[in-house]
């Protein structure tokens, strides 16, 4: 069965990529709220755009389908049932407690098309919108002694499309997010692996109803019997469990997860700001992880029970024993140095997206560790990041990967 979804390693040819054009989000974005919203800094919008856009077009010129998690969206809304079901569950995890004020928001998203719908979702909705619309003397009093400028609220990290879900295999995994802020966002990944006629029969190997966090910005495929994830500021033990027990006994070709202890904070994010792959035998990779590092080997015994043991150890040897490498070559952010190393981390030196074997796309900013990846004999794409760089997310952050060849 055809389930639209092939991602069986971190470097195979990329064919098809997911991403999110930043919009109106970004200009909802208010210093005092900063920190509730996960970011910190405000880009600029119309320079934001202009940067993704030159994402977008290096990837098409290297041959790359580029499709847009706004458009999928809108193409899952097949029926009117299907585009109620999305306001009213939209509504339920929105946060609006006032019931008149739920029937204003409901009332004005309504009245807009599809794709403005959708946009305005992600958007937020300014309590402004449901003031200047209303024929009722109630929508205009409405949240006047209230400081919150939002009845619901922006979703600006949604242009990171890593994180919500991730594809692995012919199926994928949609997310229960660390922050209720970003948990929203994969609410458009149901109805897209829902109702999308090209997405719909995927096979679901996480789901949004968990009750423990699982992101995708944890989750490499490192080749197509290997999946790492890592145990983070933002994804829980128990989620590997369930991940790895429904991947291990549904997939095709996944025979093993290893689970790495990664340091919880923010400048750690997810594993993949603490090395990506870039090659068969080259990874890049945070100084702070190159002495030992413990790794949790996940698989299933012959009658189908999990079976784990700890590892610890260089991170070289453990990846040269598990993809079977007779050598790995390591390439530190900042090239080692500690100053260089620290500012190229916060603006991800170390997450690059691979879009064949030994090609990867980069940010600009991040030149100390680019020069790195060239000396090892890495082709870069770099992109502009002036603005994108403030949402605290590289090139594999802004992108999801639906179809790659085999590695």
């Amino acid at each position: 069965m055809e389930t639209g979804i092939h991602n069986t390693s971190e470097i195979g040819r990329l064919r098809k990529v997911l991403l999110h054009r930043p919009g109106q989000e970004l200009e909802n974005l208010m210093p005092e709220y900063l920190e509730r919203l996960l970011f910190d800094d405000i880009p600029y919008l119309k320079e934001a755009q202009a940067e993704h856009d030159a994402f977008a077009q290096c990837l098409r010129d290297a041959g790359v389908e580029v499709v847009y998690l706004t458009d999928l969206v809108v193409e899952s809304l097949t029926g009117p049932e299907v585009r109620q079901a999305l306001l009213t569950q939209f509504l339920d995890e929105a946060g609006v407690k006032e019931q008149g004020e739920r029937e204003a928001v409901e009332a004005y998203l309504s009245e807009l098309d599809d794709r403005t719908m959708v946009s305005a979702m992600m958007a937020g909705v300014r309590r402004s919108d449901l003031r200047r619309l209303g024929g009722r003397l109630s929508d205009h009093l409405s949240g006047l002694g209230e400081d919150y400028p939002f009845a619901v609220d922006p979703m600006p990290n949604l242009y990171f499309t890593r994180d919500p879900f991730a594809t692995i295999g012919t199926g994928v995994s949609i997310h229960k997010m660390h922050t209720v802020t970003r948990n929203r966002e994969t609410l458009f990944g149901r109805f897209i692996f829902e109702h999308n006629p090209a997405y719909e029969n995927a096979p679901r190997w996480y789901d949004r109803s968990a009750e423990s966090s699982l992101e995708g910005g944890d989750i490499l495929v490192l080749s197509p019997e290997v999946l790492a994830v890592g145990i983070s500021q933002r994804t829980e033990g128990d989620s590997i469990d369930q991940l790895a027990r429904t991947v291990l006994s549904r997939s095709k070709t996944f025979k093993r997860v290893l689970a790495f202890n990664i340091p919880k904070s923010r400048s750690f994010m997810h594993l993949d700001t603490v090395f990506t792959m870039v090659d068969r035998d080259k990874f890049t990779v945070h100084p702070n992880i190159l002495s030992d590092i413990t790794v949790f080997v996940m698989e299933l015994d012959g009658d189908g029970q999990m079976k784990i043991r700890q590892e610890s150890g260089r991170l070289e040897d453990i990846l040269k024993e598990h993809l079977g490498l007779s050598q790995v070559t390591l390439i530190p952010c900042g090239q080692g140095h500690t100053i260089d190393a620290a500012r190229e981390q916060w603006s991800d030196g170390s997450n690059t997206l691979a879009i064949a074997p030994g090609e990867v796309v980069v940010y600009t900013r991040n030149y100390v560790t680019n020069r790195s990846l060239e000396e090892a004999g890495i082709r870069i794409h770099a992109i502009p990041s002036a603005e994108l760089s403030r949402g605290r997310g590289g090139p594999r952050c802004m992108s999801m990967p639906l179809v790659r060849d085999d590695p």
